[in-house]
């Protein structure tokens, strides 16, 4: 047995890049910078027109008003222009960061796997060493044993995947050989869980 902590699929390492909130907003900015212009434009409209308010200037305050909705009028055809503009780029951004979803999904399922293999193997190792000591024999002689064992399963599945391709016939190869692999994959997790009862 070894004494490295076994991985763990549940782990918060992220390996991969990943753009956090002030990196997205840096780089929507540099990507549409009209957008808070014509913002700052609208909000300097109303601090002006709050101002020419509490002056009294009536005149002024028309004219920051207009100049609000001239404002507003040129950040909503901004944001239009530029959603247009980038759409072509969104789209890819979106299939990217799916494909590195998808990519993180597989390894996290393949870490889980590796992770179920080495406690499974330290388990075998486990009831290895029990045997031994019960039998009063050397971890190796039953080391052998189980390596015997697996031996004679795999040619047991060989010779029913072998048996079903002459029930078959030719034909199906493919088929016989997506069965016995589904039925591998199945008997090895019930194994993992049940620990060889069924």
């Amino acid at each position: 047995m070894s004494n490295t902590p076994l991985p763990s699929s549940f782990d918060g390492d992220n390996e991969f890049y990943e753009e956090n909130r002030w990196q997205k907003f840096s780089r929507r900015l540099k990507e549409e910078p009209l957008i808070p212009l014509g913002c700052v434009l609208t909000c300097m409209a109303l601090f002006g027109a709050s101002r020419s308010i509490r002056a009294g200037d009536h005149n002024r305050t028309n004219r920051m008003f207009r100049a609000r909705i001239y404002a507003q009028g040129f950040t909503l055809v901004a944001m239009i222009a530029g959603s247009v503009y980038w759409q072509t780029d969104r789209q890819k951004r979106k299939e990217f960061d799916k494909a590195v979803e998808e990519r993180k999904a597989r390894e996290k399922n393949e870490a889980w796997i590796r992770e179920l293999e080495a406690r499974d193997e330290e388990e075998k190792d486990i009831r290895r060493m029990r045997e031994a000591r019960r039998r009063g024999v050397s971890v190796d002689v039953v080391r052998s044993e189980d390596a015997e064992k697996e031996a004679k399963k795999m040619e047991e599945g060989k010779r029913k995947v072998l048996d079903q391709l002459a029930e078959k016939g030719a034909g199906s190869i493919v088929e016989v050989e997506t069965e016995a692999k589904k039925k591998g994959v199945l008997e090895s997790v019930q194994q993992m869980v049940w620990g060889g009862k069924k």
